[in-house]
This record gives structure tokens, C-alpha cells and sequence, in this order.
């Protein structure tokens, strides 16, 4: 099995949003969980299309601030960008690199910062 099914089931297993872009903002790939949240507009659909849509004139702006910093050095590699205090989450863009180090793209991720409640080693319920 290759590699890239693994990397695509722990991408698809994240409970939260994970949005891939290529560098001109394509959006390649959302995870599930970023298919739910952005139902409303368009969830699947949203792939092929531009990041750069779903998103204000000052947020674009931030968006090429970011992605050009990534580029700088291969040192620059995450940087936070929001923190929602309604979920209780912050949110990231991190930045995607070949095995030379040379950025490709990037991607969006949300981390909750609310205790897990769940009790541990729970095998009657899946978290998902």
C-alpha cells in the first residue's frame, strides 16, 4: 500500500476542517469534517474551485502574506491566523513542501482547544 493512502486516511480521520490548496489557491482536497462545515457552501463542490472566493478582500491579502513568508525559507512553515472563542478553536495555515523542501501548497486546520469529555478507552462509541 502506498504511502499516500495512509496520509489520505489520517487527513480524512481529523475531526477537524483540513482545506489543501495549491499555490495559486486551488483547493485540492477536503477532508470530511471541512466537507460538513462548508456545506453551505458548497462542501465537495468547494474542490477545483478558488480559496480566494470564499474569502474578503483583507483575508485574500493575508492569504498571499502568508504564502509568499512560507516561501521565504523552508523554516517558515505554520503560522495561526484565527482563534474563535464560540468553538472554542484556533486555526492555522501550514505550509506543504516536497521532499526538497520546496513549497507546493498549503493547507488550512482548525485545533480545538475544549477538553476531550469522552471516557478513556471507550470502545462502545467512536468519536467521529
Amino acid at each position: 500500500m502506498e504511502l499516500s493512502q495512509y496520509m489520505k486516511s489520517i487527513i480524512d480521520m481529523e475531526r477537524a476542517s483540513v482545506v489543501i490548496c495549491g499555490l495559486d489557491h486551488t483547493i485540492l482536497y477536503l477532508n470530511p469534517a471541512a466537507a460538513k462545515n462548508y456545506g453551505a457552501y458548497g462542501g465537495k463542490a468547494l474542490e477545483g474551485k478558488s480559496l480566494m472566493a470564499c474569502h474578503n478582500g483583507e483575508s485574500r491579502k493575508m492569504i498571499e502574506k502568508v504564502v509568499a513568508w512560507f516561501g521565504e525559507s523552508t523554516q517558515n512553515n505554520m503560522i495561526h491566523t484565527f482563534y474563535e472563542e464560540k468553538q472554542n478553536k484556533d486555526g492555522y495555515m501550514v505550509a506543504l513542501r516536497d521532499e526538497d523542501g520546496k513549497l507546493i501548497g498549503y493547507y488550512e486546520k482548525h485545533e480545538y482547544r475544549s477538553r476531550e469529555t469522552a471516557p478513556f478507552y471507550d470502545f462502545s462509541r467512536s468519536l467521529r
